[in-house]
Order: C-alpha cells, then structure tokens, then sequence
C-alpha cells in the first residue's frame, strides 16, 4: 500500500472544526416561541417568589388567581373614567329637591324683608302671647283680622282659631262671632271682640280658654290693609269665588255668581253685613274666602309665588309664631287645605238669641254647654 492510500481518510475521522461564529447584528434573531410583550420588561422575579404590586403592575397581568391573565391597559383606564362620571338618578333628584326647598326659602325671606320695609302700612308691633298647647298635641293659632278706622278700631273684626296637627291631621278652622256675649277674665262680660281692645291677643286667648275650653299656642294678626297686598301679591288675576248675593260696601259692588275678586273687593265680600242674616253671612262669607284662598292654591303659578307671598303675610302681620313653625307646616297646610278645610261656626245652629246689653249694646246670647259641647267634638274628632 502505498503512502497515500494509507491517509486518504485521515480527515473523515478527526472532529469536525468549529466554525467561529462572529457578532453580525443582522443575524442576531430571536427565536423565542413566546412573542415579545414589550420593550421593557420590568423588574426580574425567581421562579419560586410571587410577584410584587409594583411588579404586577408593570406586568399588566392579573395575578388574583394564580393565573397570569392579560388585562389590557386601555379597558382598566375606561373602566376608571367610566365610575368617575356615573351620577345616579336618586342622586339627581334628591338634588333637585335641595336646590327647590334653598330657592323657596330664598323667596319667603325675599317677601318678609319687602313687607317689614313697606313703608305705606304701619308697623305691626309684636305682642305679649303666654301660648299653651293643646293637651290632644295639636297646635292651634288664633288669628284676628282687624281694622284701624271707624267706630270699631281696636276691636277685633275676625277671630278664627286654626287647627294643625289635631286628631285627624287635617286643619280645621272655627269661627267666632264677634257679638257673642262672654265672660272676659278680670273683666265684666261682654262682647267676644271686646276681649282684644281690653288686653290685646293674650286676653283673646283667656277668654277662649274660660268659655270654650280651647289652648291656643300662638297667634296672628293681620290689618285689612295688609290682607289686600297679600291677597294681590299671590294672586294677580284675583280669587275665583262665588258670591252669594248682590252686596256693595264701601263704594264696592259685588254682583252674584262667580266672578274673580282682587284683594280690596275680596275684603269688602268678606266684611259685609249689613243685611238679614247679619253676623251669621259674614262668618260665612269668612270661611267661603278662606276655602277659595286655599282650593286655588293647587295652581302650579300660585304655587311658585307661595314662598313670597308667605314671607309677606309674616311681614305684615303681628305674630309670635316661629318661622321654622310655618316653613315646616305652610306646604303641607296648603295642600292639605286645598282639598277643604273642615269648618265650625260658634254658636252652632239652635243655640243663641238676640238681646241687648245697656252698655255693649246688641249681643248674642248662646247656650254655652251647647257650644262647649260642639267645639270640642269639633276638635277632637
């Protein structure tokens, strides 16, 4: 053999030379099943340690569960804008009803600060009124309407005790007749309207307690003057009514049937008497203003001008009732009478006569049993 049949395969059986491998940037491939998620990785964990909150959060996965699910960023992002702007309706409405009940106040402090500065009407002086509430919890206010001219000036022309918050709920008014004969304490008897020229409201209110057994907590005096501007004030176009009967006082003439009155002829209507009936229509008459008063309440115009035309009534009038008392109890008075107060008129049917007095002059005489009787069923019903 010879020498070049013996190494001809030396080079099959030695190792194979690696070939070494130059840096070629191009070359350089990541050949990595898992696609990349982003440029930056964010901080290095072991396989055996949980992940951080700081490192979760650069991971954008969800780790809850022990399961690596991806959130996208973006859906995270709108969820949060999404509970920033969720306003609720109940939140909406009950809004709306702090913003009606501030505007309301608003105007019927706006209405008191016109009257106390009207400086056409004289100014109601706050009286001495050591009010005492019902022993059934209801409250009730004596309200006396009275003018300051004429023979009667002093004398109080209307005197009506309201009922809030009585047995049944629902406001009741019962009116006096001013000639019924009574005893006024420390006094002689005489004349019911003769109690306020004697000792002003409080006096009024002794000889209520004395003869009929009523507790008045507190009261309300309004001139016919400042009725008119009230009256004017909440209803522009005037109080629908039906008039009873063909009536002129005082240069007004009130033809019958139904008419819209403005506070000057409303008053005039309410005054009268100087017919058969007397004293009797003209209670009657009183009662069938405040009914119509409070049925047109239900107007939703009149309803917007209440605040005001509430804050002027407490501004004209003389009156020691607390303004939480009649912001509190105004709406709900005024609806509730809108669908009819309940009405007494003393003395009840049957239970009086007329006669004279040598110093007072025509009276009434009544049954007073009787109309104690009424006066609290009345009441307490």
């Amino acid at each position: 053999m010879s020498r070049v049949d013996r190494y001809k395969h030396i080079h099959d059986k030695a190792k194979p030379i690696e070939e070494k491998k130059s840096f070629n940037p191009r070359k350089e491939k990541n050949h990595s099943e898992e696609p990349r998620q982003s440029y930056y990785r964010g901080p290095e964990t072991f396989p055996d340690q949980e992940p951080t909150e700081h490192q979760k959060q650069y991971s954008g996965q969800d780790h809850s569960n022990g399961t690596s699910k991806q959130i996208p960023k973006k859906e995270k992002k709108t969820k949060k804008i999404r509970k920033k702007r969720r306003f609720s309706w109940p939140k909406r409405i009950a809004l709306f009803f702090v913003l009606l009940i501030v505007l309301a106040v608003g105007f019927f402090f706006k209405g008191k600060s016109y009257a106390e500065n009207d400086a056409s009407l004289p100014k109601e002086a706050l009286e001495t009124f050591n009010g005492v509430k019902s022993a059934n919890g209801a409250n009730n206010i004596l309200i006396l309407g009275s003018d300051t001219r004429g023979e009667d000036a002093g004398r109080a022309d209307t005197i009506m005790v309201l009922q809030l918050d009585g047995p049944s709920k629902k406001p009741k008014l019962i009116s006096f007749m001013r000639d019924i004969f009574v005893d006024i304490p420390g006094y002689d008897a005489n004349k019911i309207n003769a109690s306020y020229a004697l000792g002003g409201a409080d006096l009024v209110r002794q000889t209520l307690a004395e003869n009929f057994n009523i507790q008045c907590r507190y009261y309300a005096k309004v001139d016919f003057q400042s009725f008119e501007k009230i009256v004017d004030s909440m209803f522009p176009s005037g109080v629908k009514i039906d008039a009873e009967k063909d009536l002129n006082l005082d240069g007004v003439d009130i033809a019958k049937g139904q008419q819209s009155m403005d506070g000057h002829t409303l008053l005039q209507y309410s005054r009268f008497r100087k017919d058969e009936e007397g004293d009797f229509g003209r209670v009657r008459r009183q009662q069938q203003v405040m009914s119509a008063v409070m049925g047109q309440l239900k107007n939703p115009l009149a309803l917007l001008r209440t605040p005001e035309s509430l804050g002027r009534l407490v501004g004209y009038m003389s009156t020691d009732t607390p303004t939480t008392f009649m912001l509190k109890n105004g709406p709900s008075l005024m609806l509730k009478g809108g669908s009819g107060i309940e009405r007494l008129a003393v003395p009840v049917e049957g239970s009086w006569s007329n006669d004279e007095s040598y110093y007072a002059g025509s009276i009434l005489q009544i049954d007073l049993e009787t109309n104690q009787k009424a006066v609290q069923e009345f009441l307490g019903q």
